[in-house]
């Protein structure tokens, strides 16, 4: 068998020497040669790869094949990205919103360049969030210094605006209104006569829900100016997790509308500032407290800011814009639990023996304590003396009593008790709370000591099951809330129509 298959392969070549004897040199194909050229087009004929379907697509990002990814979207010079990549390099661009990407990679034409796919069809601009307002040629040109002056309301004027919703607190009311109107007075005025007046920013210190925040608001709504409200307790040193100490002027930049020009005369709000204290006896760097309160000396002074614009934090992607903190009034405000107790130690200080000594426990009662503060007092809490001396107005708020807790259910324009019988007038009942009832909720809130903010949850807790079985009953007319319903002895009076 063997020398038969030998005999077989030896006639076999010898069959195949003989066919390539008698080509033809111009039969022979060329190997190294030039490719062949099409008569009809001109064009050289390139050889292809015959199985062009069994190599497998490589992202060029991540470098996963296509059967390790979902979908594979096709780009220029045979280039494929997937799914997951062109999603995160999307993302700057489209930021929460969903979208499909096959109808962003359907309209790109095969020969587009990488840019043209990093930026999909009708994004080529810049996002109205992230755009700028121009500065409006009129303004101060075409008015004098007086007719800016006349436009500015008078102290007297903001606080009785002021008081139609915010009850108590008369101290408070007039000393805002007084250093608000010096520092709009302050922004038109001009320094022609060598005379440069100073920003009054404000320390606002008061008890947990006596109208902090609530009198800021109102204020800023009063003037029309622009409002960032902002936490003490996210803002960090540059280079640590957190807030940067620039996001609280990038939030007012956003509440004007991207409007430089009106931010710049806008209001900063910085709560829970007692959180930032300097911490006592720390070993490691406190990037949260002391670290805060320098980096804000140079905002609260006045300086040029560069911010992100619709965006809290700076990056490659979001453009920047300056902003100048000279003329933006801040207002700082806090609770500070432990002053309380520095408060009582500086004042029995006088305590001694004798027949005129003060009692240690004299002023433990006192409810209104914090209204004795001085400066070194919130020095001695852990405010460093540069961000102090940026903040020459305190304002402290009044412990809420009784009667005002009663006046706030009733009196201020957006009243708790107004804002509920609204909601069932739009079922055509008739709501009334009787005195008996608006005293036990205002004893109820003083015993939870959370301030203004027990008295609605209070109502809610009291109002559940009545806001419940009102619509079931379009029969009843009148709903009458008693002292007892309140203490939980009784039930509420209920009226049906026509009766």
């Amino acid at each position: 068998m063997s020398n038969h298959r030998d005999n077989q392969d030896q006639t076999d070549l010898h069959e195949l020497n003989l066919q390539e004897d008698d080509l033809t040199d111009s039969e022979i194909p060329e190997e190294d040669g030039e490719p062949e050229t099409s008569e009809e087009t001109g064009v050289q004929v390139q050889e292809e790869d015959q199985n062009e379907d069994s190599y497998e697509n490589i992202c060029v990002v991540c470098r996963r094949p296509e059967s390790k990814v979902s979908k594979m979207f096709k780009l220029q010079d045979h280039m494929c990205i997937c799914s997951d990549c062109a999603a995160r390099t999307l993302e700057p661009f489209l930021g929460s919103e969903k979208v499909d990407l096959e109808k962003i990679f359907a309209g790109i034409p095969a020969n587009a360049s990488m840019i043209q796919v990093m930026i999909p069809p009708g994004m080529e601009e810049v996002p109205r969030r992230q755009k700028l307002k121009k500065k409006s040629a009129e303004g101060k040109k075409n008015k004098t210094l007086a007719q800016r002056l006349a436009e500015i309301m008078p102290p007297h004027e903001i606080k009785e605006r002021l008081d139609q919703y915010v009850v108590g607190q008369e101290q408070a009311k007039k000393v805002m209104s007084v250093a608000v109107y010096n520092h709009y007075k302050r922004i038109e005025a001009d320094c022609e006569d060598g005379v440069e007046i100073e920003k009054s920013n404000m320390l606002m210190i008061g008890p947990t829900g006596s109208g902090k925040t609530y009198l800021v608001q109102t204020l800023a709504r009063l003037l029309d100016v622009p409002l960032a409200l902002t936490d003490a307790t996210s803002l960090t040193e540059a280079g640590y997790i957190g807030d940067d100490i620039e996001s609280v002027v990038s939030k007012l930049l956003a509440a004007a509308d991207n409007d430089v020009e009106r931010a710049e005369r806008g209001i900063i709000f910085i709560d829970e500032i007692d959180k930032i204290a300097k911490k006592r006896n720390a070993n490691q760097r406190d990037v949260s407290g002391e670290a805060v309160q320098q980096g804000l000396l140079k905002l609260l002074e006045g300086s040029d800011v560069e911010v992100p614009v619709g965006a809290n934090s700076k990056n490659a992607m979001v453009p920047l814009t300056t902003v100048n903190t000279r003329n933006i009034l801040f207002i700082c405000g806090g609770a500070f639990p432990d002053l309380e107790d520095i408060i009582k130690e500086r004042l029995n200080k006088s305590s001694s023996i004798g027949f005129q000594a003060d009692l240690k426990d004299k002023y433990d009662k006192d409810r209104n304590l914090l209204q004795k503060v001085t400066v070194e007092d919130i020095r001695n809490f852990g405010m460093i003396p540069e961000f102090l001396g940026r903040m020459p107005i305190i304002v402290t708020l009044e412990s809420l009593t009784k009667d005002m807790f009663v006046r706030i259910l009733n009196e201020p324009r957006n009243a708790i008790l107004k804002q509920y019988k609204k909601l069932l007038l739009l079922d055509n009942v008739d709501l009334q709370f009787d005195q008996g009832a608006l005293e036990a909720i205002a004893e109820q809130a003083m015993e939870r000591d959370t301030g203004a903010r027990a008295l609605r949850a209070i109502i809610e807790d009291r109002m559940l099951d009545i806001m419940y079985q009102i619509p079931r009953d379009h029969n009843i007319g009148r709903v009458i809330i008693t002292k007892e319903y309140i203490e939980g002895t009784g039930g509420p009076q209920i009226v049906m129509r026509g009766m």
